[in-house]
């Protein structure tokens, strides 16, 4: 059984500072965005919120089996924080920082450009254990503060952590991969975000993704694919000149 990185047994607030449990702190930031988010859905009434909306949204039917990828984004996001809390304390920190950053982001845009969506269908088609759940998520999340997505947010900083971790499996990584793929797709699905919600949230990720990595970070893996690419190159014979006519 695979041993966790640090033993918080001699965890104490005492010691939040010392080096081995200072990412304890990073936390926190889950306190700051609970209490903005009770806020802003308190505080921001949906008058003030400008409708999101878009031709493709029209498009994309209400399905409530996509309900199964976006429960399963919560057990998700508890999963990988979970895991790298006590497995792999690099990891954590980054994937914690890049969900800190997203969360700014997105509240002060919120906050600014206060958001919802009139998506949601009124009636069921369908009666089933799947509609009424969707209905009783309708009842507490209310549809403001919806652009940009937050789920995409959280889900594409798991993978840019785990795609990256040499010591997940290809395995793993092409599931995470189809799981996103999945999760982004059911915000639309099940009404709870306009497709326009799922684009904003990209450049944010991308803000996310320079913040914790760094250029240095992706310096180092595009010098070394021109590096690869070069060296393909240096590999190939020489082509053989055409004879000219007038040689011959």
């Amino acid at each position: 059984m695979k041993k966790p990185a640090v033993d918080y047994r001699g965890f104490r607030l005492s010691r939040v500072n010392e080096p081995q449990f200072s990412h304890v702190k990073l936390l926190l930031g889950w306190v700051g965005y609970f209490t903005l988010y009770l806020l802003t859905e308190n505080l921001i009434p949906r008058e003030r919120c400008t409708p999101i909306h878009c031709a493709l949204d029209d498009l994309i039917p209400f399905n409530e089996f996509f309900l199964i990828f976006y429960v399963g984004w919560y057990l998700l996001v508890i999963a990988t924080l979970a895991y790298t809390f006590f497995y792999n304390v690099p990891n954590f920190k980054r994937l914690q920082t890049y969900i800190i950053i997203t969360q700014v982001v997105a509240m002060a845009i919120y906050i600014l450009l206060p958001s919802r969506q009139d998506l949601r269908p009124e009636v069921f088609a369908r009666d089933n254990v799947l509609t009424r759940l969707t209905a009783f998520i309708y009842s507490f999340d209310t549809s403001t503060g919806v652009c940009p997505s937050l789920h995409v947010a959280y889900s594409m900083g798991i993978l840019s952590v785990f795609l990256k971790d040499r010591e997940i499996s290809r395995g793993w990584k092409l599931f995470l991969v189809a799981d996103v793929v999945m999760i982004c797709l059911s915000v639309c699905f099940v009404k709870q975000h306009s497709a326009l919600d799922v684009l904003a949230a990209l450049p944010v990720c991308l803000l996310a993704e320079a913040l914790v990595y760094g250029r240095s970070f992706w310096r180092e893996k595009w010098q070394r694919a021109r590096s690869l690419g070069g060296g393909a190159e240096k590999k190939r014979p020489p082509r053989k000149r055409a004879a000219r006519d007038g040689n011959c």
